[in-house]
């Protein structure tokens, strides 16, 4: 058995509150979890506090206190003010929790919210977390899923804007993502049929070609392809009706054709079930399906739900993973 690794995020944002409601909830039962953080951050909370050398003891030591794997900070945190002088061990923190999981020392990767405009105020080279990842794990083609127990969606263009998200959308990009979507959706979600739901891009889904024909030339060929590789893939589907919750007993996940179509029904759905998962990686990583609130932090008002549906997740996918190779 091991722990998860659970990076501590930008720490003037939310995560350092919530990892503690996280601990309140799941040290009596688990899974168990380490942090990798600036032990300060947790200065004056009623929480006990334990650090330790080796994510190995992280296990004794969980029932009783948070354990933390120390990690200095170069300037003091205040609450809601992120300084890009703390950016470079909110980086050692990811770099060294992807190490340890890759080594077999953690169990999974769970990733506390970052400001990505804070790690490119200090330089940071990736666009955001997910592409980071990639690079630590030699990983080619890294998908993002957000899901839910009401749904689950993946996005084939991701963190960019709207008019290049459709320049990017090719067949060969929603064939990429709908195979991996559904190998993590045996492997890790213990799914042995699953069903993809292919979202269609323009209104009606294109009206047979009257308000656009990509459906006909991108979206349909890619269905094609992927059921020629044996994957239950149907659509394209109208995107106003098929988030119902009639539609969504029919699928076991959305392939969606850019960021907001996938994420504004699973955030209005379940927010504070939503989980981020990252397809396509060796090792298992999740993260709460928010960011930093920068606007909250410190205020004793952040909700550890998504981080505690996180942790229970990477638990969850790493076993079936596990008991499926």
């Amino acid at each position: 058995m091991l722990p998860l690794a659970l990076t501590m995020g930008d720490p003037a944002g939310i995560g350092p509150e919530i990892t503690l409601g996280a601990w309140r909830v799941l040290h009596a039962e688990g899974p168990a979890f380490f942090v990798l953080a600036d032990p300060a951050l947790f200065s004056g909370s009623e929480v006990p506090i334990r650090a330790i050398a080796e994510p190995e003891e992280a296990l004794a030591v969980f029932a009783d206190a948070l354990p933390i794997l120390p990690l200095a900070l170069a300037a003091p945190v205040r609450p809601g003010k992120p300084d890009p002088a703390n950016a470079p061990s909110v980086i050692a923190a990811i770099e060294r929790a992807v190490a340890l999981t890759l080594a077999g020392r953690a169990a999974a990767l769970v990733t506390n919210p970052i400001s990505k405009s804070v790690l490119y105020a200090a330089g940071f080279p990736h666009p955001g977390h997910t592409e980071f990842l990639a690079a630590l794990t030699g990983a080619t083609t890294p998908i993002m899923m957000l899901a839910s127990p009401m749904l689950r969606v993946v996005p084939v263009t991701v963190h960019v804007g709207l008019r290049a998200a459709l320049d990017a959308l090719s067949v060969e990009a929603i064939v990429t993502a709908g195979q991996i979507t559904a190998a993590a959706l045996r492997e890790d979600f213990a799914l042995p049929s699953p069903r993809l739901a292919v979202a269609g891009l323009n209104p009606h889904a294109g009206e047979g070609g009257a308000m656009g024909d990509e459906e006909e030339t991108l979206i349909a060929p890619a269905i094609t392809a992927l059921r020629a590789a044996g994957i239950d893939a149907f659509g394209p589907l109208p995107p106003d009706t098929m988030f119902t919750a009639r539609a969504r007993a029919g699928y076991d996940a959305a392939l969606c054709m850019y960021h907001d179509q996938a994420l504004i029904p699973l955030k209005t759905l379940d927010m504070d079930g939503g989980v981020n998962v990252t397809l396509g990686l060796s090792i298992t990583r999740t993260s709460p399906d928010h960011g930093t609130a920068f606007d909250i932090a410190g205020q004793g008002r952040a909700d550890p739900a998504s981080l505690i549906a996180a942790i229970r997740l990477a638990a969850t996918l790493r076993a079936n993973r596990m008991r499926n190779r």
